[in-house]
């Protein structure tokens, strides 16, 4: 079994985009064989997503990784004001099979990443 949790903002890489902000997660796998994260993608045709570290990358059975996820908007047009529900395509793989599973990562992340939308689209100052 697979979690993946928000945690809180994080600092956004030196040389990151203009309109780049970044959050940290926790990816954890509760039992059962090694989980490869392939890959890692949210839903909006506004934002890239990159991470560090980058896929793929391994998390053992009853252990978690923390993982910064960076954003960067593209399009302020394509992305939403407020983010109700926002979710993260998580690709993993291990020994039996490969699947796409989406996390609803709460409304702390709802919060923050509709905050940092803003800001990146010129909305709300810093």
């Amino acid at each position: 079994m697979v979690d993946v949790s928000y945690l809180d903002p994080a600092a956004t890489p030196p040389g990151a985009p203009r309109g780049s902000f970044s959050f940290a997660l926790l990816v954890s796998v509760e039992s059962g064989p090694p989980v490869t994260v392939t890959a890692l993608d949210q839903p909006y045709a506004g934002l890239s997503l990159t991470s560090a570290p980058r896929p793929p990358f391994r998390t053992a059975a009853g252990t978690a990784r923390k993982i910064v996820i960076t954003m960067h908007v593209m399009e302020c047009g394509k992305v939403p004001e407020n983010a109700g529900l926002p979710f993260l395509d998580v690709t993993l793989r291990n020994i039996r099979a490969m699947e796409v599973q989406s996390f609803i990562l709460g409304s702390r992340y709802a919060h923050a990443l509709s905050e940092a939308l803003q800001v990146a689209c010129g909305n709300v100052s810093r």
